[in-house]
């Protein structure tokens, strides 16, 4: 019998006598001889459980009248098998090497697997230099727009104003031939930030690497919009605001069937104000077709729009009735209707069918008692009606389609059940056939691992459901108390607790030392609705704290063993920021943390995820807000360990020696790893044993392996990186 087996035996025997194995319940404190034990046990556990989920995927390669596909199968043996599949119905057979060689060949020969040529025009023309009716060439020089005929000749000069540092630019053709459309541009050069790499092989000096990195409050490249009327030989500037936001000059887009009137799409800077504005190309002037306008934020890089060919309609996304949904725009009227409507979100746009007006979509949320960051698939007419869900089963989907859409291989799994994989058809989700269920090695079941469990708690308001997931040690003894680890990413970018199948992760292998580790989705992250999201705006430092310190309690209710009195956090990047503010803002909670590559300034950090959460101007709230403060660094109460890598590219590591500054002038101690060459990561083997280490010290009251002295080998796959960071 397994060790935690032993254990829920003697648990439910003393139950049965009439024993409460609960009472007078004693913390988990080991001894420095059990916690070595306890690091090789863990290193044990991820050496058995590396690879440990076999037939989880189909990788289809289909036929090229997509009768049929193929695909291999990595077995726990070692050997590779592969598999036919006829469509229609799902019928399978084994081949051998030689069959799927000849289908290879075959493919290759009808191409099925050339890759299209992308056509795009010169960098400063959209669409091409010659006009539609192949009667004219536009051409820049010197930063000014000329055409010629090319008949004749004959040059038209619309600009002289302009120069090589403010040139014309990004022109496109009306489809008349009769206009040109495009900016003057005045751009921006972003200032540099440095760091010093100062272990580079065979120099002695350290290496100074600079580049350009726009920050909050930055100024961006502008434009000005102008038409170019052929028979005016002229500039004309359009009647609307210079552009300053974001980076690029926006596409033109011309109404279909008319070659008077086009179409921009305009974010305001501060990300609370979205336009699609209509250019009357006789007269200048503008209209607003779209406009909408949030008191908090409009998710800039979650702004769907799309425009069906030959139609003037707009199919885009907006949150503007508390859920991110579907909308349907009249180019020409202006009048808006919802295509999906509900206290669910649409995640994603796949596809969308201008010919049969349909929409091929995900979402989350509409299933009742289903988590709601599952991503199941659907399909809806441009109207509204005919909606159709493709992907029922309970779980998070993940879905690849045959060559012309006729059929899909669908694959769906949770935290905890392993992934299933159906064969489907695509105009109604009807299932032909199950292709796989994965399995698990032996290695991984004989070493007592599991995968972590699902809970969900009431957040702040006692309503709204927060989920998250659950690590224990695979010998847990339910009559003692363990310390809480919180795995924390708050960036509001994303939700972030994995949805797929986890055999294991570095939040198990921290577990085993002697945690319950934890991962929550708290208020101010995506994928709900826009309230639950809209906690983040300008208030980056809430991180969620109110729901994920609730939720862990609401854990220790259902399980003794967890302990609230040692609740430690850790995290990389935003999750970085999360653990330092945790530490300065929560203390009465969160007693210790490690943190890696942090952005704990938003100031500090790059322009386009502070000020999209923190808004535009950069005002007092982002200084109040800032772990690298002496006022805010004089909150500390809690043990620190600060990890910041000298080649981070994504947040300047001066971020992490401000607070190290703050802290030192604020008379604080703290720990502090600065790792040579290192860019954006956890820290990597060393950091995470660094981490380790610190949260045993200070939540278990142990000393740790002797690394120097070779009381345990350093393992350089420790913990094994399962998360990716902004």
């Amino acid at each position: 019998m397994h060790q935690s087996q032993k254990i829920r035996y003697t648990f439910w025997i003393a139950l049965w006598l009439g024993i409460s194995p609960l009472m007078g319940q004693t913390p988990f404190y080991p001894s420095h001889d059990e916690i070595v034990a306890r690091y090789r046990h863990a290193a044990m556990m991820d050496s058995l459980t590396r690879n440990a989920v076999f037939k989880s995927t189909v990788t289809a390669h289909w036929s090229s009248d997509e009768q049929s596909f193929w695909y291999p199968n990595l077995l726990p043996d070692g050997t590779t098998e592969y598999v036919h599949v006829v469509a229609k119905t799902g019928k399978k057979r084994p081949l051998n090497k030689a069959e799927i060689a000849a289908m290879t060949v075959a493919n290759k020969a009808d191409g099925q697997e050339r890759r299209q040529p992308q056509q795009r025009g010169p960098a400063d023309f959209r669409g091409g230099r010659v006009s539609p009716d192949k009667q004219w060439e536009a051409y820049l020089a010197n930063g000014n727009l000329f055409a010629k005929r090319l008949s004749d000749g004959d040059i038209v000069q619309f600009t002289s104003d302009g120069t090589r540092e403010n040139p014309y630019g990004a022109i496109a053709w009306s489809p008349d031939s009769k206009y040109l459309a495009g900016y003057r541009t005045y751009p921006v050069q972003d200032s540099l930030v440095h760091f010093v790499l100062s272990a580079v092989p065979k120099t002695t000096r350290g290496q100074l690497v600079s580049r350009p990195y726009k920050q909050p409050g930055d100024p961006f490249t502008t434009y000005d919009l102008f038409l170019f009327p052929l028979d005016k030989r002229t500039a004309i500037r359009v009647a609307t605001e210079t552009i300053d936001f974001p980076s690029a000059a926006p596409l033109l887009r011309w109404r279909h069937g008319d070659a008077r009137h086009f179409t921009y799409e305009k974010f305001d800077r501060g990300h609370q104000r979205f336009r699609v504005i209509e250019v009357d190309a006789h007269t200048g002037n503008t209209r607003a077709v779209v406009d909408e306008r949030s008191s908090t934020f409009i998710y800039h890089d979650r702004q769907y729009t799309y425009y069906p060919k030959g139609s003037n309609l707009l199919i885009r996304t907006s949150e503007k009735n508390g859920w991110r949904h579907l909308y349907l725009v009249d180019l020409i009227t202006g009048i808006e209707k919802p295509i999906t409507r509900g206290e669910w979100v649409v995640r994603d746009v796949i596809e969308v069918d201008a010919e049969k007006k349909q929409i091929l979509f995900t979402a989350g949320g509409m299933n009742a008692g289903e988590d709601p960051y599952h991503v199941h698939y659907y399909r809806i007419g441009f109207d509204g009606n005919q909606l159709t869900e493709l992907t029922p089963e309970p779980g998070h989907h993940s879905v690849t389609f045959s060559p012309s859409g006729a059929y899909f291989i669908d694959t769906y799994s949770t935290v905890n059940k392993l992934p299933v994989t159906k064969l489907r058809r695509s105009k109604d989700g009807k299932e032909v056939a199950v292709l796989e269920k994965a399995v698990l090695s032996d290695s991984y079941q004989q070493s007592g691992a599991t995968p972590p469990e699902v809970f969900v708690a009431k957040g702040r308001d006692g309503i709204t459901d927060i989920w998250g997931i659950v690590s224990k040690p695979s010998d847990y003894d339910p009559s003692k108390k363990y310390p809480v680890l919180e795995n924390i990413y708050a960036g509001p970018h994303d939700s972030f607790v994995p949805k797929s199948f986890v055999p294991y992760s570095e939040m198990q292998s921290l577990a085993e030392l002697g945690f319950i580790v934890v991962m929550i989705d708290g208020m101010g992250t995506a994928n709900r609705s826009k309230s639950f999201h809209d906690v983040c705006w300008q208030n980056i430092a809430d991180a969620g704290y109110p729901d994920r310190i609730r939720w862990i309690k609401a854990l220790a209710e259902k399980y003794p063993f967890v302990d609230t009195t040692r609740v430690g956090l850790y995290g990389t990047s935003a999750g970085g920021q999360n653990t330092v503010s945790a530490l300065l803002f929560q203390p009465h909670f969160y007693k210790a943390g490690v943190a890696a590559n942090g952005c704990y300034d938003n100031r500090v950090d790059k322009q386009w995820w502070n000020e999209q959460w923190m808004g535009y101007p950069v005002g007092k709230h982002y200084e109040a807000q800032s772990c690298a403060t002496v006022a805010n660094a004089r909150k500390l109460n809690g043990k620190l360990l600060l990890i910041v890598g000298e080649a981070d590219t994504n947040v300047p590591p001066e971020s992490s020696h401000r607070v190290a500054d703050a802290l030192i002038k604020a008379g604080k101690t703290f720990d502090f790893l600065s790792i040579p060459g290192m860019g954006h990561s956890d820290g990597g083997p060393f950091g995470r044993m660094k981490k380790r280490d610190f949260f045993v010290r200070h939540l278990l009251k142990a000393e740790p392996p002797d690394w120097n002295a070779g009381e345990l080998p350093y393992n350089p796959n420790i913990g094994r990186e399962r998360w990716s960071f902004q």
